[in-house]
């Protein structure tokens, strides 16, 4: 998150000449009560704000016809008591107090965006909200979540009772207004006491501005449409931005009913949650005429999922079950069919979801609206769901890509969120994988029921599985689901928006699923639904309906309870390593670490997994069973060195963990690797690999026991496990890094041996027919890894088909590369070619405006051979030239390929000084560890710092030889990897 713009409390210009007019005592009574509270008005909260706030009238929504008023100064007009020095008392809490129950918001929101000002120096917007609350606990102070907003005015009403008009209801004082802004609180000080069981009406005033470089609350995209330049509004709340476009309690247990209305300029069109109920004009003090869209009443929700969009988009729509879905995005992109791809599916998904767990979707249409810019995300808002426009949009003719696929999965795990976190919402923050784990998961369901052919398990291992088994271990400080206590600092729960929510959540859920059955699974899902729909979950009642699902049958007999069971690895780190000793027939649990050490005590992790046992004995699926302690013995698993059984664990890696072996284990499954490839199912050849190049990474194998594992290559012809392997053995660093030069051509000679069966199938299809592959999502994501390989262990048909493909392209540029590979024969164009296809490539670059395919151009420029060429390169980057290469790094894309570190080098001695004006003095200090990537002695980090020296701020200098060390130490373990590779290489070439 970006640092955030300055932001004050207001006073209307009356309330201004009202508090000018009152007399010295006055005065000196509010410099009184502000050296006790905080600041006054137009103070900036970046400290706590203070001010009496008249108990004047407040218009109510629809009657406001003034221009906006004008900005709060950004700093205060007197001497500021810190923040630190206020009382304490519930506003430093991360949570609210339970004083207040919010039951129903009346929102009015207008932000004064005009198309024929996109870009005024401050885009602001004004707004009002009444809320409805319930008073709970006898209170004189109230409390609810605000941040960056300008206060006008605040009032409260009440008690409220049925029936009676507002205009009856007495007013309770306000006497002062003041924010806490570390946990972005207002505090509301009254004269007088709620009391408990009555309603009240909150009537706040606001002003706020538009944010322009984050994409958090109410924020603004300039995009062009039909060659003219535009601007749309859109909102994101999720997890803590609503406080930042109107006053209200910003946690997800606080639902209410909301009625939402906007103001708008009348060419723009205004969507949010729910349809339009009625529009009207209105007129501002200059005489401007605004529309005014107002909506029907939500269901009871979230403040998280309240959102709200002002556009001038074109739609196209179709209804499915009686409801309207419409697709927005820009009037182009209709036009040309790009949005025809993602209205075909949502209908669909939503009624296969709908089914499964036979809970209608409650609202009466979707929209879905395709942002120019959204940070590459998706948000599930109910009733308006927001795409990043790049994750929806398809033309009609890009069938060559993933992305089919990958939009797939993305509209089915937003629309899976109105069943989990929509309907049924986690407590609190802390239980986020209920909502983004369940939604990951079904993704998954709902392609393979729309696509049986696409292979499930394969899929699921590349997209979810692989990323989070490398990043999780047993000493990173992230379960799951955390202690709500845990929680003391906003940003901490952004950061739960990651791996371990969303793909570890995922895994949780498919293990789940997996130890019962897919019918008890849904069964009890159902249930929890059905509970707690327009209501908030714990994770423990999620478990209590599983648990009742498993009471009610007799076929599924679990060793423990469900929690018990998932709490055992839904509140705990990491994850287990399961070794059979397949000799003895023992099996035994330990927490995997990163860089296993022999002394194990030194490293604490006491508590041991309820894991279930799914595995297979010579291809045939055995009984499930569990390990609950730390070893456990079972016969039917144990074979001996003359038959020629095999065992495998974790069948379809269904389990959370990895899996080893004694040596007589690896023996077996090696030894029919060898025999008879296929007996062995593709999922499993993929996770012997994964799991063996993983655990000897560790220091729980020997790396020659993974080496073992690729004897057989010639004879696999799955472009998936061909990539676990390369990406294993060639990572991406792997020519520029010294170590490997002994290994380069041992590898290359191995590789190419075995890689001719499975290069011969793709180069064909590459050269026949590549419009085979649009349904081959696995060879979609994989083939740019195989011929990159090819390429880079010199096999000549991919050198040459490489080349052959670039000069078709320079001769026909309206004919498109490959698109798989298509990065690979950018690169290798360059690199095989001279200055003339340099030049033509920077030519393609600068009439290019896709971004995504311009920094691709960017990276491909830095694979040339030649010195002099990247030399000129950079020449261009830090010169005043007619290239603009935006915010890219130049100097660092060239530092990071291997011919480049040197040129890079060579090139700072007289122009880092250049380099520094135009990228930052920590440009500087990132270059030296790109440049210094392969030191491994204390002569060489000495050397690199000594070069470094002048250009470097005497702060940098103190911290780069920490980093320098630390990369020296993992060289000199990987040398000592590299080595053994080599001396196996020797061996088995």
């Amino acid at each position: 998150m970006g640092p955030h713009s300055s932001s004050g409390f207001y006073v209307s210009r009356a309330v201004a000449l009202l508090l000018a007019g009152l007399g010295a005592a006055l005065l000196l009574a509010l410099a009184v009560l502000a050296a006790l509270y905080g600041h006054c008005a137009r103070v900036a909260p970046s400290e706590l704000l203070d001010c009496g706030v008249p108990d004047a009238g407040h218009s109510q929504p629809g009657e406001q016809g003034e221009s906006p008023p004008s900005s709060p100064t950004s700093e205060p007009a007197g001497a500021a008591t810190p923040g630190k020095q206020r009382p304490s008392g519930p506003w430093d809490q991360l949570r609210l107090p339970s004083w207040l129950v919010p039951l129903h918001y009346e929102l009015e929101l207008w932000p004064r965006l005009r198309p024929e000002e996109l870009s005024p120096p401050t885009l602001r917007f004004t707004g009002r909200v009444n809320i409805t609350v319930r008073c709970t606990v006898a209170t004189a102070r109230l409390l609810l979540h605000s941040f960056l907003l300008d206060c006008d005015s605040a009032e409260v009403r009440g008690p409220l009772f049925s029936g009676t008009g507002n205009s009856t209801v007495e007013r309770v004082p306000v006497d002062n207004v003041w924010f806490a802004v570390d946990m972005q609180y207002v505090v509301l000080e009254l004269r007088e006491v709620l009391q408990p069981g009555n309603l009240y009406e909150l009537q706040l005033s606001f002003l706020g501005r538009v944010n322009r470089d984050t994409r958090e609350g109410l924020f603004l995209n300039i995009y062009t449409d039909q060659g003219e330049r535009r601007a749309l509004l859109a909102s994101q709340m999720e997890p803590t931005f609503a406080r930042n476009v109107f006053p209200c309690f910003d946690e997800p247990a606080l639902k209410a009913t909301f009625n939402i209305t906007i103001i708008h300029h009348p060419s723009y069109v205004a969507l949010s949650n729910m349809p339009k109920l009625g529009q009207s004009e209105e007129e501002d003090a200059d005489g401007n005429k605004w529309t005014v869209t107002t909506f029907y009443t939500t269901p009871h929700m979230p403040t998280y999922l309240a959102a709200f969009a002002v556009c001038d988009y074109d739609h196209v729509s179709r209804t499915e079950r009686g409801k309207e879905i419409r697709i927005w995005a820009r009037k182009d992109d209709i036009a040309n069919g790009n949005a025809d791809f993602a209205l075909n599916i949502t209908g669909p998904i939503f009624s296969f979801l709908e089914d499964l767990f036979n809970i209608s979707y409650p609202l009466p249409k979707t929209d879905i609206i395709a942002l120019p810019t959204f940070d590459n995300r998706a948000m599930e808002n109910w009733g308006l769901l927001i795409f990043d426009e790049s994750l929806l949009l398809l033309q009609p003719d890009d069938q060559l890509t993933e992305k089919k696929t990958l939009i797939s999965q993305i509209v089915s795990h937003e629309i899976g969120h109105q069943w989990f976190g929509n309907l049924v919402t986690m407590s609190w923050w802390n239980n986020i994988w209920l909502n983004e784990g369940f939604a990951s998961y079904f993704e998954f369901g709902v392609i393979s029921y729309f696509n049986p052919k696409l292979p499930k398990n394969e899929i699921f291992f590349f997209n979810i599985l692989h990323d989070v088994l490398r990043e999780d271990h047993a000493l990173v400080s992230r379960a799951v689901s955390m202690k709500v206590e845990n929680f003391t600092e906003m940003n901490e729960i952004n950061e739960l928006f990651d791996l371990f929510t969303y793909n570890k959540g995922a895994s949780m859920a498919r293990m789940l699923s997996s130890f019962l059955n897919e019918n008890l699974f849904i069964s009890a899902l159902k249930s929890y639904l059905e509970t707690f729909s327009y209501s908030n979950a714990e994770q423990d009642d999620l478990w209590k309906h599983f648990q009742m699902a498993i009471d009610n049958q007799s076929k599924v007999v679990l060793p423990a309870t469900i929690k018990s069971i998932m709490d055992s690895w839904t509140h705990q780190s990491g994850f287990p390593v399961i070794t059979l000793n397949v000799s003895t027939g023992i099996m035994k649990q330990e927490p995997f670490y990163l860089g296993k050490v022999k002394n194990q005590t030194l490293l604490t992790h006491n508590d041991t997994w309820i894991v279930p046992i799914l595995w297979m004995k010579n291809g045939a699926t055995q009984s499930l069973v569990w390990l609950d302690k730390s070893s456990k013995l079972f016969p039917e698993m144990q074979v001996s060195d003359s038959n020629h059984d095999w065992v495998i664990l974790n069948l379809n890696m269904t389990g959370y963990y990895r899996v080893n072996y004694d040596k007589l284990g690896w023996k077996k499954l090696n030894q029919q690797l060898e025999k008879d490839p296929k007996a062995i199912p593709v999922i499993h050849r993929l996770q012997l690999i994964d799991d063996a190049f993983s655990l000897s990474k560790n220091n729980y194998i020997e790396i020659e026991t993974a080496l073992d594992l690729t004897k057989y290559l010639a004879e696999e012809d799955e472009i998936i496990v061909w990539h676990a392997v390369l990406v294993n053995l060639l990572p991406r660093n792997f020519v520029s890094d010294v170590n490997n030069y002994d290994i380069y051509p041992l590898l290359k000679k191995y590789l190419l041996k075995r890689l001719n069966s499975i290069w011969n199938i793709y180069s064909t299809i590459i050269r026949e027919n590549v419009a085979a592959l649009q349904d081959d999502y696995l060879a979609l994501l994989s083939l740019g890894k195989l011929f990159g390989t090819a390429c880079l262990l010199g096999l000549e048909d991919c050198l040459q088909l490489s080349r052959e493909l670039f000069r078709n392209w320079m001769h026909y540029p309206e004919n498109e590369m490959p698109y798989p590979i298509q990065t690979e024969i950018l690169c290798y164009g360059i690199a095989l070619g001279s200055d003339k296809e340099w030049d033509f490539l920077l030519s393609i670059y600068n009439n290019n405006t896709v971004e995504e395919e311009r920094i691709q151009l960017i990276f491909a420029m830095s694979c040339s051979k030649d010195p002099w060429i990247l030399n000129r390169y950079m020449e261009y980057a830090i010169t005043t030239s007619p290239f603009n290469f935006n915010g890219t790094n130049i100097i660092e894309v060239v530092a990071a390929s291997e011919v480049g570190r040197y040129v890079a080098k060579d090139f700072l001695v007289n122009n880092w000084q250049a380099v520094s004006e135009r990228y930052g003095t920590q440009s500087l200090v990132t270059l030296m560890y790109i440049i210094g990537r392969t030191v491994s002695t204390d002569l060489q980090i000495i050397e690199l710092q000594q070069f470094f020296s002048p250009m470097l701020e005497e702060h940098q200098r103190l911290t780069v030889h920490a980093k320098l060390q630390t990369i020296k130490n993992e060289n000199l373990k990987n040398k000592n990897r590299s080595a053994r590779i080599a001396a196996w290489l020797r061996k088995n070439t």
